[in-house]
């Protein structure tokens, strides 16, 4: 199915979409991040790998019941584990925010500057939200160039919304709707994400609901781990290999 007829099928069934998801906002619980400092260091000396990982309420981890069972530390880890370099993460998460939110709420106050690394976890709430592909566009569009412009030297990486239809806390009914809006995100973001020099991974594949949290919605700690390997992949690919130097000070 095309985005237009993707979009003008999620329009007709936006009734539907409303009612299933008052019941789903009834029912599912409300999650708070995980208590602990959003930042840390993992192996010894000046960082050479500087890890950022912000976007909406899964950049803070919610659905993990510690700050090192979340992304951005477990991503660290695994770099850290395959380059044997210091690496320095810092997260940066609100909960239920859309694309234009992180641009102009978040990134601004992120006083860090050196950064080599830059995960963005956004979209979801766009998608469920309706967000219309222009307002996306104009959203995500500032947000990459707003990310550019903070962090000049580093490499910029979006991870793309999951598959609605392999959300447990989902009806299928709804989870059929909501994919349609995701296909309209995804498309529109991996476009943008060419055109303004980001690199848009492949959505993560959801293998079960066992990486869900008890809300089904957010990821857990091993749904976190699943993330932060899908992610190391791509990024590893673009990291130098090991080596013995430092960064000077």
């Amino acid at each position: 199915m095309n985005t237009v007829t993707a979009s003008l099928l999620s329009w007709l069934l936006l009734p539907v979409a409303l009612i299933k998801g008052l019941g789903v906002r009834k029912t599912a619980p409300r999650l708070p991040p995980p208590p602990g400092l959003p930042r840390g260091q993992i192996g010894e000396g000046p960082a050479e790998i500087r890890l950022l990982v912000i976007g909406d309420s899964s950049a803070a981890g919610v659905g993990a019941a510690e700050i090192d069972q979340t992304l951005g530390p477990q991503l660290s880890a695994l770099l850290h584990q395959a380059t044997r370099k210091p690496v320095s993460w810092r997260t940066a998460g609100a909960n239920s925010a859309i694309a234009e939110q992180i641009r102009d709420h978040v990134v601004p106050n992120i006083e860090e500057r050196d950064f080599t690394h830059v995960v963005l976890t956004v979209g979801t709430n766009d998608a469920k939200n309706y967000v219309t592909r222009a307002r996306f566009k104009k959203g995500f569009g500032g947000l990459l160039y707003a990310a550019h412009a903070r962090w000049p030297e580093a490499k910029i990486f979006w991870s793309p919304v999951v598959d609605m239809r392999g959300v447990p806390a989902l009806p299928p009914a709804l989870a059929f709707i909501l994919s349609l809006r995701v296909q309209i995100i995804n498309a529109m973001g991996a476009q943008l994400c060419r055109e303004r020099y980001a690199t848009a991974v492949e959505p993560l594949p959801i293998e079960g609901p066992e990486g869900f949290a008890v809300d089904g919605f957010h990821a857990n700690a091993a749904g976190y781990q699943h993330w932060a390997a899908h992610l190391a992949r791509i990024m590893l690919a673009e990291t130098p290999a090991p080596s013995s130097s430092r960064r000077s000070e």
